[in-house]
């Protein structure tokens, strides 16, 4: 009945990581449009399957390692080499302006 060897468990990896970034880091996205943010999940399972299918389930984890590096070095080294607290994005003015975001958290145009 449960089977680890099937991209149903490819995916069910990639939306518990979401639903965990959603609940705890959706504040810091509240700005985008919400197509925008299905747009991101959908090619984001397209791309971890496809790498599954295409390079094998060794590569697809390879990947998620090599992303959660990327995210440990931004919020881990960079932001607060840049003054911006990497869990809390305080002060919030600098995140904002990193994101190239207006002082509301708007976009600018």
């Amino acid at each position: 009945m449960w089977r680890t060897d099937t991209y149903w468990f490819d995916v069910a990896i990639i939306m518990a990581i979401f639903a965990f970034g959603n609940m705890a880091f959706g504040r810091f996205e509240e700005h985008r449009p919400r197509w925008q943010r299905a747009i991101k999940t959908v090619l984001s399972i397209s791309l971890i399957v496809g790498i599954s299918v295409g390079a094998g389930r060794a590569w697809m984890y390879a990947f998620l390692g090599l992303a959660l590096m990327a995210v440990v070095v931004v919020h881990g080294w960079w932001l607060p080499k840049l003054g911006v607290n990497g869990w809390t994005a305080e002060p919030r003015e600098r995140y904002f302006a990193l994101r190239g975001l207006g002082p509301d958290g708007r976009p600018l145009r």
